[in-house]
This record gives C-alpha cells, sequence and structure tokens, in this order.
C-alpha cells in the first residue's frame, strides 16, 4: 500500500491555491445573490486583485463556467455514493437528496441558468449526472421504495424548489430546507398514491433555459 505523503505546496503555490479558493468561494456569494454582478465584486469579496482573478479566469463566463462544473461534480459524486452504499434502497436515496440540499448544488443552477454559454463537457457532465440519477431512481423503483411516476426532471425541480428556500439567517436557512425536504421526502415514499397531473419536463424543456 503506498502510504506516501504529496509534498507541501510552495509558499507561492499555497497563495495561489488559498486565492482560488477564495475567489470561487466569493463568486458563489455574489453570483447566487446577483447574477448580474459585475466579475469586480467578486475580486472585491475574495480580498484579491481583480489581476489576480483575471489570470485564473479570463472572463466571467470562465468563473461560472468553473462554478457550474463545480456543482456538478459534487452532485455526481453524491449520486455515485449513494449507487455503491451498502444501506437500503430507500435510506440511500433519502441520504443523497439530504446531502444534495446541503451542498446547495441547484441553487446555482437556478441563479445562472440562461447566464453563459455552457461547454459541451458541462454538457456531457450534465447528461452523465441525468444518467446517474435515473439508474438510482430505476432502483428505488423496483424496490417499491419510491414512486412509480417520477422522474429525473422532477427531482430536479424539487431540488430547485428547495434551493429556493432562502431566509436572512443561513441556520434558519439550512433548517427550513430540511423541513421541507422531509415533506418532498415523505411524498416520495408513497408508492400507492394517485398518479401525478401532466407529464415530467423534457430534457429540452431543461436545456433550453441554459440558452443566452
Amino acid at each position: 500500500m503506498n502510504t506516501s505523503v504529496p509534498p507541501p505546496l510552495s509558499g507561492r503555490r499555497a497563495e495561489a491555491a488559498r486565492n482560488d479558493r477564495r475567489i470561487l468561494e466569493a463568486a458563489r456569494h455574489v453570483f447566487i445573490a446577483d447574477p448580474e454582478a459585475p466579475i469586480s465584486a467578486v475580486a472585491e469579496r475574495a480580498g484579491v486583485g481583480i489581476s489576480a482573478l483575471y489570470r485564473r479566469y479570463r472572463s466571467k463566463d470562465d468563473l461560472l463556467r468553473r462554478l457550474s462544473g463545480d456543482g456538478l461534480a459534487v452532485y455526481i459524486a453524491e449520486v455515485e455514493r449513494a449507487l455503491v452504499s451498502d444501506a437500503d434502497v430507500w435510506s440511500a436515496f433519502a441520504e443523497f437528496m439530504r446531502r444534495v440540499v446541503e451542498a446547495d448544488t441547484h441553487a446555482l443552477t437556478l441563479r445562472l441558468a440562461g447566464a453563459f454559454t455552457p461547454t459541451n463537457d458541462l454538457y456531457e457532465e450534465s447528461a452523465r449526472a441525468s444518467e446517474l440519477t435515473r439508474r438510482l431512481l430505476d432502483r428505488a423503483k423496483a424496490e417499491r421504495a419510491i414512486r412509480s411516476d417520477i422522474e429525473v426532471t422532477d427531482l430536479s425541480l424539487l431540488f430547485e424548489q428547495l434551493s429556493a428556500v432562502r431566509v436572512r439567517d443561513q441556520a434558519r436557512t439550512r433548517q427550513l430546507r430540511h423541513r421541507n425536504l422531509a415533506l418532498v421526502l415523505a411524498a416520495l415514499h408513497l408508492v400507492d398514491a394517485p398518479p401525478l397531473p401532466g407529464t415530467a419536463p423534457s430534457w429540452d424543456e431543461f436545456s433550453e433555459r441554459w440558452d443566452t
């Protein structure tokens, strides 16, 4: 077993990594609050010079793409975690939902859709996230742990609705989101409930929201 520890970053590289983390944290805060905010607002909140920001991200679109890519990576990691979980299928699914709500990945979709032009890589990662989620739902349906008429896009909209729950106090926001998630999970677990009206959103309906 390889127990070697990677060498620590040099002072300059460590500072660059810290700056990048500050920039991304600031960008998430700034653009979720106001997708139209200028990139200078990110530099100001991060406490870095605008030149330092532009050395990492050539444009606001590049920064928004990075935020969206990071959000997708977090979501994919959580659904993969649920797929390999040793817990029963409902417990694994419910924990997946809780972790995604906690990570607040869908706040980015809710606020940034249409604010920049996604790359093919982002569309591919989005398709991968959708396929993995479909596998998780299919497993839950096969075990009659979740209602049979729920689709991946329904789930995406539910995550966005939970992300929209926001009050000034951060701790209270978190509490309210999990309160509403408990209601969502109870509804999803009603396998003998009457059919849902209409049809689930199509992939095209989701994709067209990203047209700038």
